[in-house]
């Protein structure tokens, strides 16, 4: 099956820090651009970073500006797998974390089943 899973999600103190996986299979997700999405309780989805790899020498990569100095996508095209390392996080991270596939004009025609990151002590 063409799809993306997430996995790495779950509970974390304040300050720590956890890494988010993205695993594409049926497709190769360096011909995409990959974008990690999060969907705050109660409210609607926020756009995080995006990385597209499928350059020889590194990878073009884009954050929201509030979050790049905590959040940091990345990727490893051998085992087709985007990542989102965070650190220093807060309690307002709680949150639903998805990685979206984009097929073209900014439309998400894939995304991961959604992971949970719960930010407490």
């Amino acid at each position: 099956d063409v799809q993306l899973v997430e996995s790495g999600g779950g509970l974390v103190q304040p300050g720590g820090s956890l890494r988010l996986s993205c695993v594409a299979s049926g497709f190769t997700a360096s011909s995409y651009w990959v974008h990690w999405v999060r969907q705050l309780p109660g409210k609607g989805l926020t756009w995080i970073s995006g990385i597209y790899s499928g350059y020889a020498d590194g990878a073009l990569t884009g954050y929201d500006d509030s979050m790049a100095g905590r959040f940091v996508v990345s990727s490893d095209n051998a085992l087709n797998t985007v990542y989102r390392e965070m650190s220093s996080v807060e309690p307002a991270d709680t949150a639903v974390y998805y990685c979206m596939r984009d097929g073209g004009y900014w439309h998400g025609d894939l995304w991961g089943q959604g992971i949970q990151v719960t930010v407490s002590s």
